[in-house]
């Protein structure tokens, strides 16, 4: 499956401009043979908006939600996107899958909240792991902070996930991340990642681009620069099998020593 990474900050507090940030980028993957667009953490409706953040938020089948459907159906790509959930009063920092057909596939809510900013305008999630089928794949869902925690992405390759995507929001000076961590989370729990981030400036923060797609064997099938683009590599699941059967990690591992990390 020909994945899209759609490196862009957008249009910071516009919804509707955002929408149709998207909806070119699902245009121009689509023609490219792409069957899934990526987008980073809190897409919709920006990321360092302070108090826009709960004003802006909406329920995972709201009015955006239909939008993107629209967006994913008209030009038969499926699309992974970041947002603001609201679930009553409470507001998650969340990304949603969305099938090529319009249908929305699994819903992620992001467990670990970096700094005060987030602590402040989100909740928490409570489920660590989220997938849905796709292209013949097995798709799971994190966001930024939470593919640093090594526990997230083993839980994922544990549960048999294939491509791990992962919308960001990675700011300077930590691009580490992306050029180091990322084929190391890649290669040690056999599975695809793909690390979609924000770029340049916003707010206090300075974004450094360089999403990645990394495979089961440690290495970036594309990685974007520190400029918007919109960057694109295949998954293959026959090579995720083969790789799968030549490196033991995920056989070889002994839980029952593992106790005193719970």
């Amino acid at each position: 499956m020909r994945t899209a990474l759609l490196q862009s900050s957008g249009l910071p507090g516009s919804v509707v401009g955002n929408l149709k940030v998207l909806d070119e980028a699902a245009r121009c993957a689509a023609d490219a043979g792409a069957g899934l667009v990526v987008t980073p953490e809190m897409f919709l409706t920006g990321y360092a908006i302070g108090d826009d953040i709960a004003r802006l938020a909406e329920a995972a089948d709201g009015d955006s939600a239909d939008a993107v459907a629209e967006i994913a159906g008209r030009h038969g790509v499926a699309i992974v996107y970041g947002y603001p959930e609201r679930a009553g009063e409470t507001v998650f920092n969340s990304a949603q899958l969305v099938s090529a057909e319009g249908v929305r596939l699994a819903n992620y809510r992001k467990t670990h909240l970096f700094g005060c900013f987030e602590r402040d305008h989100f909740a928490p999630g409570e489920r660590s792991v989220v997938q849905a089928d796709l292209g013949g794949l097995r798709v799971g869902l994190l966001i930024c902070y939470d593919v640093e925690f090594p526990e997230n992405v083993r839980a994922h390759a544990l549960a048999g996930t294939d491509l791990l995507v992962v919308p960001t929001a990675q700011m300077h000076p930590f691009q580490f991340v992306a050029e180091s961590m990322i084929p190391v989370r890649a290669f040690e729990n056999q599975m695809y990642v793909a690390y979609v981030n924000r770029v340049g400036r916003e707010g206090e923060f300075e974004f450094v681009g360089l999403s990645t797609l990394a495979g089961p064997d440690g290495v970036a099938r594309t990685r974007a620069g520190r400029a918007e683009d919109l960057v694109l590599a295949d998954v293959d699941p026959a090579f995720v099998a083969a790789s799968r059967e030549a490196n033991p990690y995920l056989q070889d591992r002994r839980p029952g020593l593992y106790g005193s990390l719970v």
